[in-house]
């Protein structure tokens, strides 16, 4: 029997194990898409004690702690204190046995704090004394934490409005980890409620300075902060969309559509579509203009249970994985660019594995020999992070398109503490790699050749692939 996760857990075979500590184990980390505040890095946030740190926003704790019967005020409550907090979530780890987020618990308390002690109810006061001890020194402020973790470069996720002002005193300050802007336009194209979609667009006139009174004047102003994304670092956007949109339409229409919403007008469902296939084309657009990279998040059905979202808001954990056609939809969008050969590199992350195959097949359509891997399958996204989903990812790439080009892991967090959720990934890439290398379906004979694969996924093929 194993210890539990040993130096070799998830590493199955001695092959598994020397491409995990020769090859990725050391390679810095690119997290390409994260939801870090800019804010806590510029200030350099020092967290007062470990239930702050851990639970302060994560709502994948939150919905496994509400699931073992923890009453709400333990999750987002204000009148509860952060060990009251903790000391709910330490009662409820036993119980994510098989969840990811025992893993996850487990590898940041070794890696952060060095604490191999299992978090239960029995051990819960000393360990959060233990790490809330180390919290408030200087090494494990924000900042510290992100060197400690050997972290290269992070893209965390700004609205155009945004004023990107912790990016800029960053890079003018000279701090050793690059943080950039990515560019989340879902607010400008967001027209299912005419009277935010106005106030947002009234805020993008301000900042951009340019007097919006119809469509053009929309991809105007959206420009103007486009450029200025570009002038602080921004190599990415990201779209979180339900499903593709690739409705036709004329300039007419959207003009039209455009004057009917912003004077206060509900749009029907098919006029929303044919908005946002507008927009999601000019964004693309633009994308492909200045050489970044478009990230396509799509397939999660939000806030569904509208009791609780109308008390606590978006991203408290009400969301799941949706069912949505999408294969017409994303071959007419991509095809659409790609016709005036203005398809910009693309990661497609999918919420429901079913469309795997699906997406891995569609990539290769797109793929015109310009750019290594121009269109990627992203790793597994939200409620797919997790050992079995990142393997079904790497298996569907693998046999379908091609693992030795893929960009790799991000951790798509909020938390300075989810860093070792890349060490999951690179354990579960090198034991598929090493599995197979045992098994002979890999030449053992080509193991410098598959090291530097490892290498690539892990870390090179990211910092390649956006010119970072």
């Amino acid at each position: 029997m194993k210890a539990f996760m040993d130096d070799n857990f998830l590493l199955d075979n001695e092959v598994s194990q020397a491409l995990y500590h020769d090859h990725a184990k050391n390679q810095p980390i690119i997290d390409y898409h994260c939801h870090l505040n800019p804010a806590f890095i510029a200030n350099d946030r020092r967290f007062d004690n470990l239930g702050q740190i851990w639970l302060e926003g994560d709502h994948y704790k939150w919905r496994a702690m509400r699931t073992n019967g923890i009453d709400e005020r333990f999750c987002t409550g204000k009148d509860t204190s952060d060990w009251e907090k903790f000391e709910k979530w330490a009662e409820t780890v036993p119980y994510t046995m098989r969840n990811p987020l025992y893993h996850w618990t487990h590898l940041e308390l070794r890696r952060a704090f060095g604490v191999d002690t299992l978090l239960k109810p029995e051990t819960a006061r000393d360990i959060f004394e233990e790490c809330t001890a180390k919290l408030r020194t200087p090494e494990y402020s924000a900042r510290s934490l992100m060197k400690q973790f050997n972290v290269e470069t992070v893209c965390t996720t700004d609205d155009p409005i945004d004023s990107l002002e912790h990016h800029i005193s960053l890079a003018k300050e000279g701090f050793s980890v690059k943080v950039l802007p990515t560019w989340r336009p879902d607010k400008a194209m967001a027209v299912e409620n005419p009277a935010a979609f106005r106030a947002y667009i009234e805020q993008l006139s301000a900042v951009s300075g340019v007097s919006i009174s119809r469509f053009a004047d929309v991809i105007d102003a959206l420009q103007v902060r486009h450029d200025f994304f570009a002038s602080v670092g921004c190599k990415l956007s990201d779209h979180g969309i339900e499903e593709f949109y690739a409705e036709d339409y004329t300039q007419a229409d959207i003009d039209s559509l455009f004057n009917k919403v912003y004077g206060g007008q509900t749009l029907t469902t098919q006029e929303i579509r044919q908005f946002k296939s507008a927009m999601m084309y000019e964004f693309a657009v633009m994308d492909h203009k200045k050489g970044w990279t478009q990230q396509l998040h799509y397939g999660a059905i939000r806030d569904n249970n509208s009791r609780l979202f109308a008390k606590l808001g978006p991203d408290t954990g009400f969301d799941s994985i949706g069912d949505f056609t999408v294969a017409k939809d994303m071959s007419k969008f991509l095809n659409r660019l790609d016709t005036t050969n203005q398809l910009p590199k693309t990661i497609i992350y999918n919420l429901n594995p079913r469309d795997n195959d699906l997406i891995t097949t569609m990539l290769g359509n797109f793929q015109d020999g310009s750019v290594a891997g121009k269109i990627q399958f992203g790793s597994g996204w939200w409620f797919l992070d997790q050992k079995v989903g990142m393997t079904a990812q790497m298996n569907s790439l693998s046999v379908l398109g091609l693992l030795s080009r893929f960009v790799g892991m991000l951790t798509d967090s909020r938390s300075f503490l989810s860093y070792p959720r890349h060490e999951y990934f690179r354990r579960i890439l090198c034991n598929l790699i090493g599995t197979d290398v045992v098994n002979g379906e890999l030449p053992a004979s080509e193991m410098a050749f598959i090291g530097q694969l490892v290498e690539g996924v892990s870390y090179r093929n990211a910092k390649q692939y956006f010119n970072f």
